[in-house]
């Protein structure tokens, strides 16, 4: 591995903010260390978004971020590889570490910087329990009242910049883990059914992998389960 180009001295440079401080080293440890490999795979939201609105008519608000969150969880379930980290044995050579929990981080903006509550057990918990979750850390979290081991043993991640109009992008891993998921905004377009030309929702998610201990074929097949289960949104809430 190479290490980090420093940065050049600046007379008016300001400091960093501690929060800032601390990204930019975590960032820092997971670009260069790790090769990543780019998949994009695009979603068919039309059936997720229609129950969102069947949901919301019974009271029940749901995020679209919420069912990614649930659905890349079970998609763990399917494809368990990704949900590993590479790490040393016990005599220091290289390995991987096969976790029995599937915790799903949520990157969260905030005003000075990124946080990314965790949600553990994620595969276990229904939608419904996930965004009431998710909620509540969330709003601790920008009033500063969130809880350390709320942020730990994350072993996977979702981005989500869906709401700012971003269509597609891709994230950065965050050590240890093997995988994130970048999702964009859920929009119409031209799609074809039928071999019609229809309006459409879809979505773009770009999944980010360990190239060392996470194989391009392996990513795409996560996707694909991903992609399944949203395009089937039933089966998400079950």
């Amino acid at each position: 591995e190479t290490a980090a180009t420093p940065a050049p001295t600046r007379a008016g440079a300001e400091p960093l903010a501690r929060m800032r401080k601390a990204i930019a080293r975590a960032m820092s440890d997971s670009k260069p260390g790790i090769p990543h490999i780019y998949v994009t795979i695009e979603v068919d939201m039309d059936a997720a978004m229609a129950l969102r609105e069947q949901l919301a008519e019974s009271g029940i608000k749901l995020s679209v971020n919420d069912l990614v969150v649930k659905a890349a969880a079970k998609a763990l379930t399917k494809l368990p590889a990704v949900n590993t980290s590479y790490s040393l044995t016990a005599d220091g050579q290289p390995g991987i570490t096969r976790h029995q929990q599937i915790n799903v981080s949520v990157a969260v903006a905030l005003d000075d910087g990124l946080i990314a509550p965790v949600v553990k057990d994620a595969d276990k918990k229904s939608v419904g329990a996930i965004s009431a979750e998710i909620r509540d850390m969330a709003g601790r979290a920008r009033e500063g009242k969130i809880k350390q081991s709320e942020l730990e043993g994350a072993t996977f991640q979702v981005s989500n910049l869906g709401m700012f109009g971003v269509t597609e992008f891709v994230s950065i891993i965050t050590v240890p883990q093997a995988a994130s998921i970048a999702v964009g905004a859920v929009r119409k377009q031209p799609v074809v059914r039928n071999d019609q030309i229809v309006v459409g929702q879809v979505m773009n998610i770009t999944i980010s992998a360990d190239h060392r201990i996470v194989d391009g074929a392996v990513a795409a097949q996560y996707l694909k389960e991903l992609k399944g289960l949203l395009e089937a949104p039933l089966s998400v809430l079950v």
